[in-house]
């Protein structure tokens, strides 16, 4: 199919395309639907499709709603076995909100990958599976890490909102994940892998085997699939062994080190010890006053990464089957069921207890306990916990089934296609702590005790002593070397959780032509819809109740019904006339009943117009929404101590801004020597710190209405007469999003208060008597707004056959032109466009070689420059005098430059059916820089480096035979 003949609007994209690919790098040849415009092959299929975005069945593969489409070759040419790193590399897809690097996350979302197309939102991406519903999380999270690799025929994602077609979530894109469903003979794959830096880590290994078989009357396909990916230790890199990396060592230590302090007349007593904050070392004898010394010194401080995971292993099993059969020429029986189970755990450092770890249940050393150095004297103490690092073990377990009818006949001299079918998806999540602190045994191990006449210290007094097998006292303060493993057996507590969500869908739908219009068939699709969702969160009863120092949680449970119904159409308008090749239109409406809120309506318009024969012109214009999900509306809400800078801070926080001077000082803050304070009680070395009482976070809202959107998209696909074998896209997005639901930070609550004098912010928190943020309360709520603005390019070009090989170029570019967020109506706009995670420009760009049994490709991965906040007024900036009313940091940014990473894999397909491929990932060996945004957001627990990025050369080998 052919667009566009030679003119100067072909010259102008052919120059933009240039000045694109100067500006970018990549990889992954994803190519987008208009790469079978120039394929010959292609334009003589006339079996008529159904293309990711619309219900109309048609023969032309291009349509109003750009699309990109990955498929399984394309995957293997990345050497990723994982669907969330696959996605990840897209140039529209956005920072993850949950990552493998997240092992601080503390909820079921833990342990998975999700999809968050253009920065808006995971669960504002729709997922599906072979056109259907795929399994969420109570928030409304898609864990696709729970979909085999090896299972997959091919990924479409449609790149612009789809609320008319498929309902709820599908504002930012819709990602249709299709599973092979035809299959003769059996074919086993295996994949190893493994990072070259850091101690042997991060190995990743993947094997399936499937058999099917195929005739005329039936199809039966079965799989099985195993999926491991081993920890990477944030110690074991030089650039993720401290928070702040490579531009401070030291300023991301915890106050709270291994060595037990206590307070007493005003003093704090620290025990004397060999460590030092990266070496535990030996401690004194903690009963004898002597051996402490007065004050927080720097070798009493902790690098808690020490302990942490940089990465989190996870290790997936499945099984896969889906089966057709024919029960006529006209009706066909298919179903489909999927089991996954996904285990994965995380490491972080051992719990920072304090006296007062949970306020409403405070612990002290009893002034009777045989370790008190001060006996009489009941102390308040702080010591960490390193003996038992905190160890959170996850198993998901997914489970799918859908069945269904689905057949054609002829109506009013048309083909006409229905299907009718049910959905069935479970995904369950059973967590399992340790690591955290039993305060009921902890009360009664560091209460009176004594020295029997055996030589063992027993809890209790020699004149009513507690049985050893019911108490075993802890010596808290002698850190370390001076614990036993009974005492910290006895103390550590041992959590369960369950958490599950149920989706119940019933669907029906219908299409075809009704009759002929002067230029083709108008058409029509048309559809109902009933689902159930249903769901429950049951934390541990202990640390509900607040008596471990996890953080507490209430319980979460609810459900709602939905009621739907969808129609298409599709007016095939002009053709074969001056200036209009072809001209058509579709409008689709779909309308919604939610039990818990009420109904909307949301509407779209798209346009495809080929002006001449070897371009088209495409445009759509929708209305979208998001529902709120079960959390949002019934979730517990949870304790969380947040990092955050104080704005009010003299060294890190944003006095430079004469509206924050104005609002601190009016809240009895000094504009001279206020410091917001670390859990050592000292002034706070680095930004973003973790605040010394918990804060409450996530209570659901039940009085919640949905999010509301609208999308713009205008596009051209032009494929040149004159050039074989290339095609082109060029599309602008617009997507705004109003009402937004918004689970805010600590970090924002201040913003909006003293930054932006926002009344409702200031009145979620308080200040105790040394100034310091307390009660901070922070859930759900209807907020502001979110607008994105971009263009996408793409390119794909076959050259010539030539003697010695055949090429294949791809590009696909993005340019993010605006990203801008108000936390409410009447708030100030401010644009992260061109701040870390908001590159404005991203891009992949491959080159793929073949020649007879041999292949190769290169691809080239670019990240933009962006700007990062600064460390302080002296490192980690650049820009010391940089300032915009959009910035949103007050004074000061650091530049950072672009990142390129280089992949290459070569590949031979072997005589007996088999495929050999080797291959490596970052080339060069680059590792993501050091940010402090980074860290400051929350998207790994340690050493201030983007998640989404490698961190340093990953080498594999593939294997795939067909029998």
């Amino acid at each position: 199919m052919k667009y566009f003949g030679n003119s100067k609007l072909a010259t102008a994209i052919r120059l933009g395309l240039a000045v694109g690919a100067l500006a970018a790098a990549g990889t992954a040849f994803a190519q987008d639907n208009s790469s079978t415009a120039a394929n010959p092959d292609s334009a003589k299929k006339l079996e008529t499709i159904t293309v990711t975005g619309s219900r109309i069945r048609s023969v032309d593969v291009e349509t109003a709603q750009p699309v990109i489409t990955l498929s399984q070759a394309d995957i293997q040419k990345t050497g990723l076995t994982n669907v969330g790193d696959i996605l990840q590399n897209l140039t529209i897809t956005g920072q993850p909100t949950f990552s493998k690097a997240a092992v601080l996350t503390s909820n079921t979302e833990e342990g998975g990958q999700y999809v968050n197309l253009y920065n808006l939102g995971e669960n504002r991406t729709l997922v599906l599976v072979n056109g259907k519903r795929w399994m969420t999380s109570l928030n409304g999270y898609t864990d696709v890490s729970t979909i085999p690799v090896a299972l997959i025929d091919r990924i479409e994602i449609l790149k612009d909102g789809a609320s008319s077609i498929y309902g709820s979530d599908a504002i930012a894109g819709v990602v249709n994940i299709i599973l092979k469903d035809r299959f003769n003979g059996a074919a086993v794959s295996g994949s190893v892998g493994q990072n070259e830096g850091g101690n042997n880590d991060g190995t990743q290994q993947a094997y399936s085997f499937t058999v099917g078989t195929t005739t005329d009357k039936a199809s039966l396909v079965f799989a099985a699939t195993y999926n491991k990916t081993s920890a990477i230790w944030a110690k074991d890199r030089d650039f993720t062994k401290y928070t702040y990396g490579d531009f401070d060592n030291t300023a991301g230590y915890s106050g709270t080190g291994p060595w037990g302090r206590f307070t007493n007349g005003g003093k704090t007593y620290v025990l004397n010890h060999t460590g030092d904050p990266n070496n535990i070392g030996v401690g004194a004898d903690s009963r004898d006053i002597n051996n402490y010394h007065v004050g927080v010194q720097d070798n009493d401080y902790f690098n808690a990464t020490n302990q942490m995971m940089e990465q989190l292993p996870t290790e997936l099993k499945s099984i896969f089957t889906e089966g057709s059969y024919n029960l006529s020429d006209n009706v066909t029986f298919k179903a489909t069921g999927m089991y996954a189970e996904r285990n994965s755990s995380t490491q972080v450092a051992g719990y920072p207890l304090t006296s007062t770890s949970q306020p409403n249940f405070p612990v002290y050393l009893s002034g009777e306990s045989y370790y008190n150095p001060l006996p009489g004297n009941d102390l308040s103490f702080a010591r960490r916990i390193t003996e038992l690092p905190r160890v959170s073990s996850e198993s998901a377990k997914s489970l799918h089934f859908d069945a269904g009818f689905e057949g054609s006949f002829d109506f009013l001299s048309h083909p006409w296609n229905w299907d009718a079918g049910f959905g069935y998806n479970k995904y369950d999540v059973d967590t399992t702590n340790t690591g955290n602190i039993n305060l009921l045994n902890l009360q009664q191990a560091l209460g009176p005790s004594f020295l029997n006449g055996q030589g063992i210290v027993q809890c209790g007094t020699a004149a009513n002593p507690i049985a050893l097998n019911q108490c075993v006292p802890f010596n808290i303060l002698g850190g370390p070397s001076a614990s036993t493993k009974e005492a910290l057996n006895y103390i550590m507590a041992r959590e369960h959780a369950t958490d599950q969500s149920i989706n119940k869908d019933f669907t029906a739908n219908i299409t075809g032509g009704l009759f002929e219009l002067p230029a083709g068939t108008f058409s029509i699709a048309a559809g109902i819809e009933h689902r159930n969702v249903s769901g429950y969160d049951q934390p541990d009863e202990m640390a509900s109740a607040g008596y471990t120092t996890d953080l507490a949680a209430g319980p979460t449970t609810g459900s709602y019904t939905t009621n739907e119904a969808y129609l298409e159409l599709n007016a095939p308008l002009l053709k074969d006339l001056p200036g209009a090749k072809s001209l058509a239109l579709d409008v689709a409406s779909r309308y919604s009943h939610y039990s818990n809120f009420g109904s909307t309506t949301n509407n779209k318009y798209s346009f495809t117009w080929s002006p001449f024969d070897d371009m088209m012109v495409r445009g759509t214009f929708a209305k979208g929404f998001r529902a709120p999900t079960l959390g949002d509306l019934f979730g517990g809400g949870s304790q969380t101590f947040d990092q955050y800078t104080d704005p009010c801070d003299v060294q890190f926080g944003s006095l430079s801004n004469p509206t924050v001077a104005k609002n601190c000082a009016a809240a009895g803050l000094s504009p001279t020597n206020f410091r917001q304070l670390d859990t050592a009680g000292a002034p706070i070395k680095g930004p973003n710190q973790q605040g010394t009482t918990p804060f409450v976070t996530g209570a659901g809202n039940q009085f919640l209405q949905p999010e509301h959107s609208t999308t713009r998209t205008l596009g051209l696909v032009y494929s040149p007469h004159y050039v074989d074998g290339l095609d082109m896209t060029l599309d602008y997005y617009d997507i705004k999003i109003t009402n937004v639901i918004t689970a805010i930070d600590a970090n924002y609550v201040l913003d909006q208060c003293y930054q932006y004098s926002v009344q409702e912010f200031c009145s979620a928190f308080q200040r105790d008597a040394n100034g310091q943020v307390i009660n901070l309360h922070r859930g759900n709520a209807n907020l502001g707004w979110i607008e994105t603005t971009g263009y996408n390019l793409g390119v794909n070009y076959r050259l010539p056959a030539f003697s010695f090989g055949k090429f294949v170029f791809n590009a696909n570019v993005n340019y993010l032109d605006d990203w801008n967020q108000a936390s409410t109506n009447d708030a100030p706009v401010i644009n992260y466009a061109g701040q870390y995670g908001y590159n404005h420009w991203r891009a992949n760009l491959g080159l793929d070689w073949s020649l007879g049994n041999w292949g190769a490709t290169w691809g080239i991965r670019y990240y933009g420059a962006f700007l990062d906040q600064c460390f302080s007024d002296t490192i980690h900036c650049n820009m010391p005098n940089y300032t915009s009313v959009n910035w949103g940091y007050g004074t000061g940014a650091n530049r950072m430059g672009a990142t390129v990473f280089n992949d290459a894999q070569v590949r031979y397909t072997l005589p007996w059916k088999g495929t050999i491929a080797f291959g490596m990932r970052d080339i060069f060996d680059k590792h993501p820089p050091n940010t402090v945004n980074a860290y400051v957001l929350g998207y790994n627990s340690s050493g201030s480096v983007d998640p989404t990025l490698d961190l340093g050369r990953y080498i594999y080998l593939q294997y795939n035979q067909q029998f």
